[in-house]
């Protein structure tokens, strides 16, 4: 899950910077109105989380520009404002949700669980491909019956992988999926992490789900081939 943070407050935005990271979500963070649109205009977000107190243009008119550019992501957006009026502008700007500040960490993650479930479109409770069974919201897999315990990098590669089922998904897509615009690393890390992948949801079942598509990236194939053993 990727998620932008907007918010001007050092001390708020590494807050909410360390808490969705140590969540398993990839954060970009923009501190002014200018940057948010930028981000908002570029990149594919699954969840905004929007201040509405910003040192240059408001968060509203943020809003309505990067729902103007497109995006569709679920919006969040946190205001210290009591006033009624503020909440009704961000909402009939495009926001899907509001908090007031000051917060509660899980209830925030409440909000945004909430929101990706419900998303820009409808999101599955469980993806399904094949015998594989991956649910967001709970973060489990399994393969027939067996229960397969995946690390926070692992299954949101899995995840990115079983929801373009039978698609072929690039390396970046991959590494910005499970990371984030910071992720200035040996892209070979990737290669390390499908490898851990294959290693608990496929040698264990006798299965190769997982195929390499040479110089692009992945695909999660629904049909799997079966390992063959000399």
């Amino acid at each position: 899950m990727r998620v932008l943070v907007v918010e001007d407050h050092p001390k708020t935005s590494a807050l909410l910077e360390r808490g969705l990271r140590e969540d398993s979500y990839a954060v970009d963070v923009a501190h002014t109105g200018e940057e948010a649109v930028w981000f908002g205009s570029e990149v594919e977000y699954d969840i905004v989380v929007l201040d509405l107190m910003l040192p240059d243009i408001d968060g509203v008119e943020v809003l309505r520009r990067i729902r103007a550019a497109g995006s569709k992501a679920p919006v969040l957006v946190l205001t210290a404002r009591d006033g009624i009026d503020d909440r009704v502008l961000g909402l009939d700007a495009g926001a899907d949700d509001y908090l007031l500040k000051p917060f509660a960490f899980e209830e925030l993650l409440a909000r945004l669980r909430a929101l990706t479930r419900r998303g820009p479109v409808e999101r599955p409770t469980r993806i399904v491909v094949g015998d594989l069974e991956v649910d967001p919201t709970t973060r489990s897999v399994r393969r027939g019956d067996s229960d397969i315990r995946l690390t926070r990098k692992e299954f949101a590669l899995l995840e990115l992988l079983a929801t373009n089922a039978d698609s072929a998904v690039s390396r970046q897509q991959l590494l910005e999926h499970a990371w984030d615009s910071h992720f200035d690393g040996d892209s070979n890390v990737l290669d390390v992490f499908i490898r851990y992948l294959r290693q608990k949801i496929d040698v264990p079942f006798g299965c190769q789900s997982i195929e390499t598509v040479r110089g692009y990236g992945y695909r999660l194939r629904t049909e799997q081939s079966h390992a063959t053993h000399h």
